[in-house]
């Protein structure tokens, strides 16, 4: 019995298995969907396919760069619990991950999991292994490459990963002070989580969302359309401060901006220093973590 790419796709669909594992699967049974099931069951897939319905909202965010080839990546996997985020055998295999991103460059999750291992096996072949060898789904929910100067931060052993792109020549990229301008900046967004750059960044919906919430605000209070407007227009400026990295004042002096901040650092250095890009990833963010009631599970029982 034939099958195409779409059974392949269905029975990954309803196994949870890999894609290859799938393919496999439906030709050693002809096709046989059902049989292909068993299958992969009996070659201790089903473990895995098991796990795979289980929320996955812990792990850890891996940040790291190739200074020599200039790479950048950040990278998100998840686990269920943070038992095994803090194993070494899952921070290899994170650390690993974010490597066959730096090299092979891939543009989407599910073109990463057809990528090579260091040991020749699929990064989808890999994760399947992790997850039969650990015990819990495990799943890589999200990265970014950046090529250019980068400059990468980790905090806490893996809560938030942060990765900054810079436009800056090679010799000043080298010199310590800027390694440790590259650093707070890091840092800075680790902790202060704007979300644009610059103020250039801000969608013109969102601004004129904010403006007429602003301006109702002060409407509520009392004010005059006049003054309600010159308020309207200083409450945006704090916006900015607020969401835009480059007007936060700068966490170690709230004195100076982190414009000039790195205005300050260029000047020292004997350069130009722009700030081109960052993310920033929060573990398990967005994430709606499964929250088990006993006493109402123990309770819906009895009735």
């Amino acid at each position: 019995m034939a099958f195409t790419a779409s059974d392949v796709k269905n029975l990954r669909e309803r196994t949870g298995c890999g894609m290859m594992d799938c393919k496999k699967a439906l030709t050693e049974t002809n096709g046989d969907f059902d049989k292909a099931i068993e299958y992969l069951r009996e070659k201790g897939l089903a473990a895995a396919t098991k796990k795979a319905g289980r929320i996955a909202a812990d792990g850890m965010v891996y940040a790291t760069v190739d200074k020599e080839k200039k790479v950048g990546v950040v990278v998100e996997v998840n686990s269920e619990t943070d038992f095994v985020a803090k194993n070494e055998q899952f921070r290899t295999f994170v650390a690993e991950i974010a490597s066959v991103i730096s090299a092979e460059n891939p543009a989407t999750v599910e073109e990463l999991l057809t990528k090579k291992m260091p040991n020749g096996d699929t990064v989808e072949a890999a994760l399947q292994e992790k997850i039969l060898v650990i015990g819990e789904n495990l799943k890589i929910r999200r990265f970014v490459r950046y090529e250019g100067p980068c400059v990468a931060y980790i905090h806490a052993g893996g809560t938030h990963g942060v990765l900054v792109k810079f436009e800056v020549s090679d010799e000043m990229f080298a010199k310590p002070e800027f390694v440790t301008y590259g650093h707070d900046v890091a840092m800075q967004i680790a902790a202060a989580n704007p979300t644009y750059l610059s103020r250039d960044d801000v969608e013109p919906e969102v601004l004129e969302k904010e403006k007429e919430i602003l301006t109702q605000q002060a409407i509520n209070e009392g004010k005059p359309a006049n003054i309600a407007e010159k308020m309207v227009a200083g409450r945006i400026s704090k916006y900015y401060k607020e969401n835009c990295l480059l007007e936060q004042p700068f966490v170690k002096d709230d004195k100076q901006s982190i414009t000039d901040y790195t205005n300050a650092t260029a000047k020292a250095l004997g350069g130009d220093i722009k700030i081109v890009a960052f993310t920033r990833y929060e573990k398990g963010e967005g994430i709606e973590k499964k929250v088990d009631d006993f006493a109402a599970e123990v309770a819906s029982m009895t009735k």
